[in-house]
């Protein structure tokens, strides 16, 4: 009786033990401290607010701070699949660092949906998507509304790092097309105090306007810089940009500045027909309720946009293999590249197996920054 016994709680830790291994296990590697805090602490706060369970299934996530670190994103990239068996990770919210996740991530035969736009070499993306918009779907909405202002010459003053370098290779060639050239080209680093400098170059050069390639609270200052050195043009904005910092920070030096962003940060100026807005509309009500008026956030919108992937894909990816194995991660990947036309806060997504940044060129929408706040132009 003794032994009979023992083998029923046996049985029965053994059946607990598949409970809990069947759970949907995500990390999350944002930056929370560090330079690129503003992207990241947004989208943390979005991910308080996910659901327990999606398609009945519990869902795990296990968030840490990367800490603006592309060593410290690729150290949690690795605890990730080593240590907690993840079945998908989501980061990071910084380009560089995302950058540093994925070959670990692809090792491992793991998604990651990464935060921030990363550019990895063709052919390398088979386990890499992106939730933001690539450079060139917002690129492209930056130069046609360049074309609509009658700029012909631009200084570009962007970070060191891969985003402000991916920038400028993605723009330049829709500037050439455009007839815009590139008369000035400046850089700085992340964690730099000043461009003063910089700044004097790109005024010296007297172009039509000025795009700044920076993130968060951190693209307030090379703004200022331009203003108090004097620069007269129209001065734009990337979508990294499309936070409440840029004005909290740049105060009236950024007044009349353009930034291209996606729908999410808009959600009421959309027009009705814009397919995104009940979606964004949304995320903001959810979002603003919990974290006040105005708290609105691009990344913060990346973030929702999350879940209404793993709404859509685990159903699917569920009826063809268990959580926690390599087959369900294999599933999820592959039902990504095949889950059609989604509805996003930020566009509409349609990620297929040659493309998994997804995004039309009709994504980026052009505010401008008005009474310190942002209007759809």
């Amino acid at each position: 009786m003794k032994t009979f016994k023992t083998l029923i709680a046996v049985a029965v830790t053994a059946l607990a033990a598949s409970a809990a291994q069947a759970d949907v296990k995500i990390g999350v590697s944002i930056s929370l401290t560090g330079p690129g805090s503003g992207l990241g602490i947004p989208m943390q706060n979005q991910f308080k607010l996910f659901p327990s369970t999606i398609a009945g299934e519990k869902v795990q996530l296990i968030i840490l701070d990367d800490a603006t670190d592309p060593g410290k994103g690729a150290a949690n990239a690795r605890r990730f699949v080593t240590e907690d068996k993840v079945d998908m990770i989501i980061g990071s919210s910084i380009t560089a660092v995302a950058a540093a996740m994925t070959d670990i991530a692809s090792e491992a035969g793991t998604v990651q949906l990464a935060g921030s736009p990363v550019g990895v070499p063709a052919g390398k993306d088979k386990w890499l998507f992106r939730l933001p918009q690539s450079n060139t779907v917002m690129g492209h909405a930056v130069v046609e509304h360049m074309k609509e202002q009658g700029v012909k010459t631009i200084g570009f003053l962007g970070y060191t790092d891969a985003y402000g370098e991916q920038w400028l290779k993605e723009i330049t060639p829709l500037l050439d097309k455009a007839g815009i050239k590139i008369i000035a080209t400046e850089r700085f680093a992340r964690t730099d105090t000043s461009v003063t400098p910089q700044a004097l170059k790109i005024t010296a050069s007297n172009p039509d306007a000025v795009l700044i390639v920076a993130s968060g609270s951190g693209a307030a200052m090379p703004h200022m810089a331009m203003v108090e050195r004097g620069f007269k043009g129209k001065i734009y904005q990337t979508h990294a940009a499309a936070t409440q910092d840029l004005m909290r920070v740049g105060g009236k030096s950024v007044e009349g500045a353009f930034v291209v962003s996606g729908p999410a940060v808009i959600a009421e100026q959309l027009p009705d027909k814009h397919p995104s807005k009940p979606v964004a509309i949304d995320f903001v009500q959810k979002y603003e309720k919990a974290y006040g008026p105005n708290s609105r956030n691009q990344f913060a919108g990346h973030a929702y946009d999350a879940q209404v992937v793993l709404e859509k894909i685990l159903p699917v990816a569920l009826k063809k293999a268990k959580p926690g194995t390599p087959e369900f991660r294999a599933a999820l990947r592959d039902t990504m590249e095949t889950m059609g036309r989604t509805v996003f806060s930020h566009g509409v997504m349609n990620w297929t197996p040659a493309d998994h940044w997804g995004y039309t060129l009709e994504t980026g929408v052009m505010l401008k920054v008005v009474d310190g706040k942002f209007k759809v132009e």
